[in-house]
């Protein structure tokens, strides 16, 4: 198939099925120039067309918590007392740059995650 730029919903969905039935082509042959293609096509129709919610990081450490089992006295220290936990945890509290470094080291998180869009 000769690829053009996707431009709706439907050119998304044909490239996208091609891609997962190529993804694993052999390096050197036809399909593996077509998915190189391919790739580049989605890649640039989800940056137009595609948003994704902006995280609550706050959101994003508790559940990172609950996958390691990890409770809110653990992160005292990472954070600080008892009492910056709490109120970080519950909203009360901005993070610090001091803290947000020590978290994203600690869950190993990006750190754009960090960054709010204005």
């Amino acid at each position: 198939m000769n690829w053009k730029v996707l431009r709706t919903e439907e050119d998304y969905q044909v490239a996208i099925t091609r891609t997962l039935n190529i993804f694993h082509a052999a390096d050197g042959t036809p399909e593996a120039e077509e998915l190189a293609l391919l790739l580049l096509l989605v890649k640039d129709y989800e940056d137009k067309h595609i948003r994704l919610p902006d995280l609550d990081i706050i959101e994003v450490i508790k559940l990172k918590m609950t996958e390691r089992g990890i409770k809110a006295k653990d992160l005292e220290q990472v954070i600080g007392s008892k009492g910056h936990v709490s109120s970080v945890l519950s909203g009360r509290r901005e993070l610090t740059l001091k803290m947000a470094q020590r978290l994203r080291q600690y869950f190993q998180l990006p750190a754009e995650m960090f960054l709010k869009a204005s």
